[in-house]
């Protein structure tokens, strides 16, 4: 938008998940489920692999922070949208749209990086085993992890800064279910058209980039793994990218369509529905997608779910 008086005002009003559709309540139940199944399924995933020593490597590393952001991921909007729709209220405040607008581009920065860093992790222990003990280090580990975090909250910190200065005009509502940048900046009556072609550069570094990464790694590890003489270690070795693969398709998917193609060409309820499948049902297949996936995993959770053993007395 341009032109127009500037609104004044404490807050913004969300509209919420696609107004007017009609039976809204049984979309929220689906939702809430969703939730607390992505709540339970990666508390679980985060618990085994730090309790497992046999799940405590780089990989089960990564992946452990990854389940911590989807946790926190889907915990910045549901909750609140949940709240909102069955307390009857929509405002919210400046501060409070700010703080999760921030936490959700932070996170989904973290999440970008981090997907990157585990492809880099699979290329290291199948195109490079020898080497994979001595850099695929603890401390690189922790660098990847503090590098991810570090990133995503930097890139978030300037973009949120940026989109809550603007001056809004009109009615203060946001056509979406949660603070989304591109659906604040549609308040806005300043020239966001620099910010847009910044959102525009960020995302060529902070998608395109790393996609271009993840892409090369793979297509590389599936030329050694083609090599591999053993069946048994070709369909390891394929197993465990392949559920990489499957979480980087659901990341990239919804985020590229948001992102990276020109607003005009999308209405503002494929901006929701891209949206609802980024924020929601990606943090809720993640830890699914993995584990259905990983002997180890399974393992580790069948032993954890055994009769407590350690509670019965042992034979000398």
């Amino acid at each position: 938008m341009s032109g127009g008086n500037e609104t004044t005002g404490s807050g913004f009003v969300l509209l919420g998940l696609f107004p007017g559709l009609p039976h809204p309540g049984i979309l929220m139940c689906l939702t809430v489920l969703s939730y607390v199944l992505a709540l339970a399924a990666n508390t679980t995933l985060t618990v085994l692999i730090a309790l497992d020593a046999r799940l405590h490597n780089p990989m089960y590393f990564l992946l452990s922070q990854l389940s911590l952001v989807d946790l926190l991921f889907i915990s910045t909007t549901v909750p609140r949208m949940a709240a909102d729709f069955f307390l009857g209220t929509k405002t919210i405040s400046s501060s409070g749209c700010g703080t999760q607008l921030f936490i959700y581009l932070a996170l989904g920065g973290a999440e970008c990086l981090l997907l990157t860093c585990m492809a880099c992790d699979r290329y290291m222990a199948i195109c490079r085993p020898l080497r994979y003990p001595v850099l695929m280090n603890r401390k690189t580990c922790l660098s990847m992890a503090v590098g991810s975090w570090a990133g995503g909250s930097l890139n978030s910190l300037v973009q949120t800064v940026y989109t809550m200065r603007l001056p809004k005009c009109g009615r203060l509502e946001i056509d979406h279910f949660f603070c989304e940048v591109m659906a604040v900046l549609r308040l806005s009556c300043g020239d966001t058209l620099t910010y847009r072609l910044t959102i525009l550069g960020v995302g060529i570094v902070l998608l395109l980039v790393p996609f271009g990464i993840i892409f090369t790694s793979y297509a590389v590890i599936f030329l050694t793994v083609l090599r591999v003489s053993s069946r048994e270690g070709r369909r390891k070795a394929l197993a465990t990218c392949s559920s990489h693969l499957v979480v980087v398709s659901l990341f990239y998917g919804p985020t590229v369509f948001i992102y990276m193609t020109p607003g005009s060409t999308h209405s503002p309820a494929q901006e929701q529905a891209m949206s609802v499948f980024f924020a929601i049902v990606t943090p809720t297949l993640n830890p699914l997608v993995y584990s259905l996936r990983n002997r180890d995993v399974l393992e580790a959770l069948r032993k954890a779910l055994r009769p407590t053993a350690l509670l019965s007395p042992k034979v000398p």
